[in-house]
């Protein structure tokens, strides 16, 4: 059970993120120690970029009630091999939606 309340902490801290990019003024970045887009659009990037960490972070939380089922089960693999795709997907979303939309074009 404490296991799963501090998997679920991260994935709420993981949804604080998304929520403080959604209604920030400034450009908000999505990989780490790299400089953020320029953006034609800053308000729709950080809208889309905040969304999509408010969704992988409920996803997160989801993938983690498997832990619920005990530290020898199985179906745990479902969790760590789902915030693998998860992670993935997230970084395939950002770069061929959120940027080819948003990025400036000069």
């Amino acid at each position: 059970m404490i296991a799963f309340l501090i998997w679920a902490l991260c994935g709420a801290f993981i949804i604080g993120i998304g929520i403080k990019d959604m209604f920030s003024k400034k450009t908000v970045g999505f990989w780490a120690n790299a400089k953020p887009i320029k953006a034609n659009n800053v308000k729709g990037h950080n809208r889309a970029t905040g969304l999509l960490f408010i969704f992988y972070g409920i996803i997160f939380i989801l993938l983690g009630l498997p832990i619920l089922a005990g530290q020898n089960s199985p179906i745990l693999l479902l969790s760590i091999l789902g915030v693998m795709f998860e992670t993935i997907a997230i970084m395939i979303i950002y770069s061929l939606v959120i940027t080819k939309k948003y990025a400036d074009k000069d």
